[in-house]
């Protein structure tokens, strides 16, 4: 990338304006915020017990063995229900003067210095995967990362995600800063129900990046960028609410901060982007980042 970001220690080209590429546009027109928003639940975790929330985990939650004999297999209805539509929300920060995370329109031109963060949100479990590519060239996968959430990238629904994340240690570590040479970055969201095939995560990854004494750089096989870019033109409904200017709220300060979903009342995604149809196995979209 000829931008370069500091990020946990990778470098990162990031210097832009945004535009969400959604994939094909349904010409149906129905409430895509409201499908979205209406899995997240009444109320926060903090409201409902007043407890201190653990940190969510990002690896594959371990299936629970209940003590005891083991239970008799129940059979299945013969037409069970289908899955639901994958939906993901984005909201990008942007680091003003005094360093509040404030909302800011993807289309803003950005400039040397400037720095930005996504929120993202998803609408239910599943695993999420950010590839990059400069200037068309070949992709690479920035998460999940082996420096990052122990290799993995398990997602709860309406828990939020930064990308960066805005608990790093260092500020720097924080933001996504524009600076360097020009040039056209894009970023894809991979939100998958089941964890790709022949991706490495978790300890596979912790694995793949031992053993490359080059760097820890994991690129996807022609045959799995392909078979991304198809699913990136499959039909999606999206929504932008134009809402900027306003801060990053309490609430989901906390909500990353603690792991802890997002509820009806809280603030909402900038954008919303939906399947089409019920039952995908993934949603694919991507910002493009042009740096000016």
């Amino acid at each position: 990338m000829r931008s370069k970001a500091v990020w946990l220690g990778l470098l990162l080209t990031i210097s832009m304006a945004l535009t969400p590429l959604v994939g094909a546009q349904d010409p149906d027109q129905e409430d895509v915020r409201g499908a979205f928003l209406t899995t997240r639940p009444k109320t926060t975790e903090k409201a409902a017990t007043g407890g201190t929330a653990p940190k969510v985990s990002h690896r594959r939650p371990k299936p629970v063995k209940k003590p005891g004999p083991d239970p008799q297999p129940t059979p299945g209805p013969k037409n069970p229900p289908p899955a639901s539509r994958l939906g993901l929300g984005m909201t990008l920060f942007m680091r003003n003067s005094i360093g509040l995370a404030i909302r800011v329109d993807p289309n803003h031109e950005f400039t040397k210095g400037d720095r930005v963060r996504v929120l993202l949100e998803t609408n239910a479990d599943g695993y999420l995967y950010i590839f990059n590519t400069t200037d068309g060239g070949s992709p690479t996968m920035i998460y999940p990362s082996a420096q990052l959430d122990e290799a993995g990238n398990f997602i709860q629904a309406h828990v939020p995600f930064e990308i960066p994340s805005s608990l790093a240690e260092e500020d720097r570590l924080r933001w996504f800063e524009f600076y360097g040479t020009v040039g056209v970055e894009r970023l894809y969201f991979v939100f998958a129900r089941e964890p790709l095939q022949n991706v490495p995560i978790e300890d596979d990854l912790v694995k793949f990046c031992g053993e490359n004494k080059l760097g820890c750089t994991w690129r996807p096989a022609s045959e799995l960028w392909t078979a991304l870019q198809k699913e990136l033109e499959s039909p999606t409904r999206s929504d932008n609410s134009h809402k900027y200017g306003k801060a990053q709220t309490g609430s989901e300060q906390e909500a990353v901060a603690r792991g802890i979903g997002l509820a009806k009342t809280d603030a909402e995604p900038t954008m919303v982007i939906m399947s089409a149809s019920s039952g995908p196995s993934m949603l694919v979209t991507a910002l493009e980042l042009t740096h000016k």
